[in-house]
């Protein structure tokens, strides 16, 4: 249990939250947050003009404050994170004494490894981030850990499994009977996370239909067009690489008579989970929860979803995702205010983080 006594050191500055969302759906996380610490968000104004510019207007005095600047994602991303660098620099240029993001969900983060001729976005955002002013930053379960090596500022991963897990022990009645699936090898090690931590099994699914994330979308994989021999010298060929083949769908590990978990960090595009979930099924498993951290649930997600045998997701509030529940009765939500509360409070006071970060090896 984390104790929220928020001793106010006069000496360190004041703490000063602020929610740097002018989507009112988004500000809620932010509410929940400084009721638990017992502060009230700080004054400011966030809007767009009728030219769609960003304008921000802080209306209380941040000089010599520790600013904490609460920014969840809402459907229109590039304004969203628009509207934290406007922000974070309002503050920077007020004199505030250290300015903290706090990002549940880091936008971008898919797009973290170089595909060809595209970009590291995840790189660019944390360098324009960096430059505005930010000087900590506190995330949930990033796509990539090492994205944290993109900042040259100090980054709080926290994660958000302590409290999937409970989930788990508390309304899953017969977990026990349930077994952890990966719905590809990329999410193995997540899987085998939760898997050893609830004691269970696990199973993961091979050879699915070609994804987004696959290495043959990678242009150093691809081979060139046209056969270029005699790069070197005539005799001398490059040998290039083999196209990866997909087998057909197997499934390894035992779900037949089981409750099937699936567990993955971000549910998105759907059709990846409902493909797993037909699978599932067909292998004999009787009930089917999926588990994410964030739930983004773009476009008709949600009705997906309704329609599948897929029993329940469950998702955590990083993303807000009211209008999805409503269309989905399926959706359960789990707060993870608190652990977000706790590390502000914690920064804020200058005490060890470490707590945050119990049983957390290596790999997780």
């Amino acid at each position: 249990a984390f104790c929220f006594s928020l001793q106010m050191n006069h000496t360190k500055g004041g703490l000063l939250i602020f929610t740097a969302n002018s989507h009112p759906s988004s500000r809620e996380l932010s509410k929940r947050i400084a009721e638990r610490l017992g502060v009230e968000l700080g004054k400011v104004q966030v809007y767009q003009e009728d030219n769609r510019e960003t304008r921000v207007q802080i209306q209380e005095s941040v000089r010599g404050k520790d600013v904490f600047i609460i920014q969840t994602m809402s459907k229109d991303v590039n304004t969203t994170i628009m509207e934290l660098l406007i922000m974070v620099y309002a503050c920077r240029t007020s004199c505030a004494r250290s300015i903290t993001g706090v990002l549940p969900y880091f936008p971008y983060s898919k797009q973290c490894k170089m595909r060809k001729r595209g970009s590291i976005v995840t790189k660019l955002l944390a360098s324009m981030m960096c430059k505005a002013g930010l000087s900590h930053l506190i995330t949930m379960d990033l796509h990539q850990k090492e994205i944290q090596g993109f900042f040259n500022i100090p980054v709080d991963n926290l994660r958000a499994s302590p409290f999937l897990l409970q989930y788990i022990q508390e309304e899953i009645p017969d977990y026990r009977n349930a077994v952890i699936v990966a719905k590809s090898p990329a999410s193995a090690k997540r899987a085998q996370s939760f898997a050893e931590r609830l004691r269970l099994g696990i199973a993961v699914i091979h050879g699915e239909a070609q994804d987004a994330e696959s290495d043959l979308v990678d242009g150093r994989h691809s081979p060139p067009t046209v056969k270029t021999t005699g790069a070197i010298h005539p005799s001398m060929e490059i040998p290039l690489l083999i196209p990866k083949e997909k087998p057909p769908i197997t499934v390894v590990g035992d779900v037949g008579g089981r409750i099937a978990i699936i567990v993955d960090d971000i549910i998105d595009d759907v059709d990846s989970f409902l493909a797993a979930a037909e699978t599932l099924k067909e292998r004999g498993a009787y009930k089917i929860f999926i588990m994410a951290t964030h739930g983004i649930l773009s476009s008709d997600a949600p009705r997906l979803i309704e329609e599948s045998p897929i029993h329940q997701v469950v998702v955590t509030n990083t993303i807000p995702h009211e209008l999805q529940k409503l269309q989905c009765p399926k959706i359960q939500t789990v707060d993870i205010s608190m652990i977000l509360s706790e590390a502000i409070r914690r920064i804020h006071n200058g005490e060890s983080m470490s707590y945050l970060f119990a049983n957390i090896g290596v790999d997780d």
